[in-house]
C-alpha cells in the first residue's frame, strides 16, 4: 500500500505543474464554463485513473527507462512515430511554461523580476537532473501531500466563505476568456494535454517497479486523485470568480485573501509543484535522446534549460492560454494509442 501511495503521490506531482497548481489551467479548462465544468471535471477524474493505471502498468510490464521503447510499442511503426515527436514537443513546450511559471509565481507574490524565478529554476531543475530517476521520483511525491492539503484547506475556505450561490455565480464565470469550444472537449483536451505531459515520466516512473500490479494500482490511485484535486480547485475558484477571474495565479490570489502569510507559503508550494513537473519534463526529454547518467546527459539537458530560459519571456498566462490546448489536440493520438494498447498489453519482459 505504501508503495501505491507514493507512486501515486509522485504521479500528481508530474503532471501538476505551474498551470494547475496555480489554478490558471482549471480557470481555463473547467471554471471558464461555470456549472457544467463540474461535469467535465468529473469525465476527466475517470479519465486520469483509468489512463494512468494503463501508463504506469505499460512501464512495469516493459521495464524501460525512456518512453520511446512501449510507445512503438503500442502504437505500430507510423503512428509510433506521430506520438513519439508529439511527446517530445510536449516536453520541452510545458518545460518552458514551468520557467515561465516559476518567474510569474515569484513575481506576483513578491514583486521580483520574472526572469529571477525563471533562472533560479534552471539551477534547482539541472541539479536535480543529475540525480538518479528513483531520488527524482522521491522528490516529486514528497512535495505532493503540501498541495493536496492547500487544496482541500482552499477549497474548505471558499465554500463556507460564499456569499452568493453557484447559480449566479455562472454567467460571471462563463464570462472568463478561454480558447476551448465547450465544456466537454475542454474536459478530454485537458486529460489529453496531461497524459501528454505526464506520460513519458509515468511509463520510466512504472518501469522502477517490477510488481505490475503495484504499479497499475499506484497509476490508478494517481489518476483518481488528480481528478479529486481539479474538482476542489474548480470549486473553488468558482467561488470566488468575481475576484480571481483575472488573476494570473489564481489559487495564489485566494490564499493570500486569506492570509498574506499564508500567501508566503503557498508560493513556495506552487514553486515546490513547478520545480517537480519541470524536472519531470527535462528529464524525460534528456532521457529520450541520451542515455542517462552520462556526462553528455547533462550538458544537453543545460542546453535545453538556456534555451527555454530565453522561450519563457512570452510569458506564463498566454502560454497555457495558447500552447496548453495545442498540445492536447495532438495528445488525442496518444489516448487513443494507449485505451488501445489496455486491451492488447505487449508481452511481459523477462527479468
Amino acid at each position: 500500500m505504501k508503495k501505491v501511495l507514493k507512486m501515486g503521490s509522485a504521479f500528481i506531482g508530474i503532471i501538476v505543474g505551474a498551470g494547475f497548481a496555480s489554478g490558471q489551467e482549471v480557470l481555463q479548462f473547467f471554471t471558464s464554463f461555470g456549472l457544467l465544468g463540474i461535469v467535465g471535471a468529473i469525465i476527466s477524474t475517470a479519465f486520469f485513473a483509468y489512463l494512468g493505471m494503463v501508463l504506469t502498468r505499460l512501464g512495469s510490464r516493459m521495464q524501460t527507462t525512456s518512453h520511446k521503447e512501449v510507445i512503438y510499442k503500442i502504437s505500430g511503426r507510423y503512428l509510433g512515430i506521430i506520438v513519439d515527436y508529439i511527446i517530445i514537443i510536449t516536453l520541452f513546450g510545458v518545460g518552458v511554461v514551468m520557467i515561465a511559471g516559476a518567474g510569474a509565481n515569484l513575481n506576483q507574490q513578491f514583486g521580483l523580476p520574472p526572469f529571477v524565478g525563471s533562472l533560479l529554476m534552471i539551477v534547482l531543475v539541472m541539479l536535480t537532473v543529475m540525480l538518479n530517476v528513483d531520488k527524482v521520483v522521491g522528490i516529486i511525491g514528497s512535495i505532493t501531500p503540501f498541495l493536496i492539503l492547500a487544496v482541500v484547506l482552499v477549497s474548505i475556505y471558499c465554500l463556507t466563505t460564499m456569499d452568493t450561490s453557484f447559480a449566479v455565480l455562472d454567467p460571471i464565470a462563463q464570462g472568463v476568456k478561454t480558447t476551448l469550444p465547450n465544456w466537454f472537449i475542454s474536459s478530454i483536451n485537458y486529460v489529453s494535454f496531461n497524459i501528454a505531459v505526464g506520460a513519458s515520466m509515468t511509463i520510466v516512473m512504472g518501469g522502477t517497479e517490477k510488481d505490475e500490479k503495484i504499479a497499475a494500482w499506484g497509476g490508478f490511485v494517481g489518476g483518481l486523485g488528480l481528478g479529486i484535486l481539479i474538482l476542489l480547485s474548480h470549486l473553488a475558484i468558482f467561488a470566488k470568480i468575481e475576484t480571481v477571474g483575472d488573476a494570473e495565479m489564481p489559487m495564489l490570489a485566494i490564499i493570500n485573501d486569506v492570509s498574506p502569510i499564508l500567501g508566503i507559503f503557498m508560493a513556495f508550494i506552487l514553486y515546490g509543484m513547478i520545480f517537480n513537473t519541470a524536472v519531470g519534463m527535462f528529464y524525460s526529454f534528456g532521457a529520450r535522446f541520451i542515455q542517462i547518467g552520462t556526462k553528455k546527459f547533462n550538458v544537453f539537458v543545460l542546453i535545453t534549460l538556456i534555451i527555454g530560459f530565453g522561450l519563457s519571456f512570452v510569458g506564463f498566462k498566454e502560454l497555457v492560454a495558447k500552447l496548453y490546448p495545442t498540445i492536447g489536440y495532438l495528445g488525442l493520438f496518444l489516448v487513443v494509442a494507449l485505451i488501445y494498447a489496455s486491451f492488447k498489453l505487449p508481452a511481459k519482459v523477462k527479468s
